[in-house]
């Protein structure tokens, strides 16, 4: 495997009044993946991004971009990061296409009226070229944000919560691009509340909580080795316990007793489910209808937030 293009190592950021934003987190992302950081609100998602792209001060730890330190190679380091924020910050008086053309003269690159262009034309903006931007929709508007961020063609790509609140027009657009960039060997870390959107494109995600990294995983990986089927047995009559002659395959009740959940591993050999329906034959306990369900990528985020909590 090549070199990482970002290494983070016990990136810490505590503020003032003694709170752990970010506890020592250590990651290393390649060169050209998609990389999706999922957590919940106030988890350290946009500290993380935010010091390395120069915003925040760490309390301590390294950032390497190609093996360099981004502090003492700051100017070099910036020209490469792209970032796309989750706050809408712009001068609204000014058109379209100065503000973008003015994002890639600042990071030191040549003028090139060409690229800018293409950039606004992928966005759907080029029609707009010419509009001051207090005059454009919430959408359009955070498609700028996307055409300032790429103005100055980054190797990586910072998307904070790119999509929130946004119409499926302009999301699906954005899903085009970052596969276009990836394409083009640009590196992608994003954060995000959609997890459908992490399951479709990452190829590996971080799961963050409380300014701790509690898993990094290949999705492929992450889906097979945690995500198992659920068993949902509608009963005809309510049990207000599970019977003891069930208590081997541990079921749980939900729907005030009505049904029967199971949870098993639908790769393994013997998945415990005719010898459940056999059991529950032979106690009298009738059922209804049965449906199976896949554990989604957001049923095990959700897991693992609960699983450290119950660590704690």
């Amino acid at each position: 495997m090549s070199d990482p293009i970002l290494s983070i190592r016990g990136l810490r950021k505590q503020y003032g009044s003694g709170t752990e934003a970010l506890k020592a987190v250590d990651l290393d992302i390649r060169r050209g993946e998609i990389f999706a950081l999922l957590g919940p609100n106030g988890a350290g998602k946009t500290t993380l991004i935010s010091i390395i792209c120069g915003i925040v001060k760490p309390s301590g730890g390294e950032v390497l971009v190609d093996g360099k330190d981004w502090q003492r190679n700051f100017r070099e380091v910036r020209k490469r990061i792209g970032l796309v924020p989750q706050e809408l910050t712009m001068d609204l008086f000014e058109p379209l296409l100065s503000t973008v053309s003015f994002s890639r003269e600042l990071f030191g690159r040549r003028p090139d009226p060409a690229r800018i262009e293409q950039i606004l034309k992928e966005l759907s903006l080029w029609d707009k070229r010419k509009t001051i931007l207090k005059e454009l929709s919430g959408g359009m508007k955070r498609r700028v944000m996307i055409a300032k961020a790429l103005a100055h063609d980054p190797d990586i790509l910072f998307l904070d919560e790119p999509t929130a609140g946004v119409d499926v027009e302009l999301r699906r657009d954005m899903w085009n691009m970052v596969r276009r960039l990836r394409e083009m060997g640009t590196t992608i870390i994003l954060t995000t509340h959609y997890i459908e959107e992490a399951e479709e494109m990452a190829d590996r995600v971080g799961v963050i909580n409380k300014g701790e990294l509690i898993l990094v995983e290949e999705k492929a990986e992450l889906m097979k080795k945690l995500g198992r089927k659920i068993l949902h047995l509608q009963l005809t009559e309510p049990l207000a316990t599970v019977p003891p002659a069930l208590a081997q395959w541990s079921p749980q009740l939900a729907d005030d007793g009505s049904t029967l959940v199971y949870e098993f591993d639908a790769k393994a050999e013997r998945t415990g489910i005719p010898s459940l329906l056999t059991a529950m034959r032979d106690a009298g306990i009738a059922f209804k209808d049965l449906d199976t369900k896949q554990s989604s990528l957001e049923d095990i985020f959700v897991g693992l937030i609960h699983e450290k909590k119950a660590a704690a």
